[in-house]
């Protein structure tokens, strides 16, 4: 059986479960508590840090970006990154841009502070750091308001590992609350049209106890 250790609210263990339901394989996820530090899963992964993917072939993949290419050699089936090199170079940087920029800037600011810290008993969110996450927020929002205006898909005319990638970070962004779509009526329609896919839908039923997501947040049409 195929086996994702993961967290519900982590962006990269999103991208890689919606490129799973892409990719139409079936597995078993396991919430890892990568705080705790335990024993067996960094024998796993040494870098205690999910996703981590283990195959029929009883092989571990850690990395969200080395799963999807895991995805893209074995199942070829629904290809995510795409044929062409400009395009498939393009799908790269996008990602890229949301597991390391956009991980830095803002979910490393807003997620940490409005969920990690809960988990991990690290006291209450810090109004300072909110407020830089949210201001670098702003910045990445105009950024993919205007790839959504300027092209079909974020890495061009095809949906790709592009577009699950920055929704996955939307998506948890989107049930604290913390995006006002009516400042950015591209980006907003783009993010319907990968939110009405079936492989996106169960991210949307993830909940945290004692911190609900606004109404709007599973409602395709919003």
């Amino acid at each position: 059986m195929t086996i994702l250790y993961h967290l519900p609210f982590s962006s990269n263990c999103r991208l890689v479960r919606i490129a799973l339901a892409e990719k139409k394989l079936e597995a078993k996820y396991i919430v890892e508590p990568i705080w705790e530090r335990r024993e067996a899963f960094l024998k796993i992964n040494p870098e205690g840090q999910v996703p981590v993917l283990l195959t029929k072939e009883n092989n571990y993949i850690a990395g969200a970006t080395v799963i999807i290419e895991w995805l893209e050699e074995a199942i070829p089936f629904n290809n995510l990154i795409g044929k062409e090199i400009t395009f498939r170079a393009e799908v790269r940087r996008i990602m890229a841009w949301f597991n390391n920029k956009f991980n830095h800037e803002v979910e490393s600011t807003i997620v940490f502070e409005k969920i990690m810290k809960v988990f991990i008993g690290k006291g209450t969110p810090d109004a300072n750091i909110l407020r830089v996450g949210r201001k670098n927020l702003l910045v990445h929002l105009q950024y993919i308001d205007w790839l959504s205006k300027n092209r079909d898909w974020l890495a061009g005319d095809n949906y790709s590992a592009a577009d699950i990638s920055a929704a996955a970070n939307l998506s948890i962004l989107d049930y604290l609350g913390e995006i006002k779509w009516r400042d950015y009526s591209f980006a907003k329609e783009w993010y319907a049209r990968v939110k009405s896919r079936p492989s996106f839908r169960s991210v949307l039923l993830d909940k945290i106890p004692g911190l609900l997501p606004p109404k709007y947040y599973s409602d395709l049409d919003f």
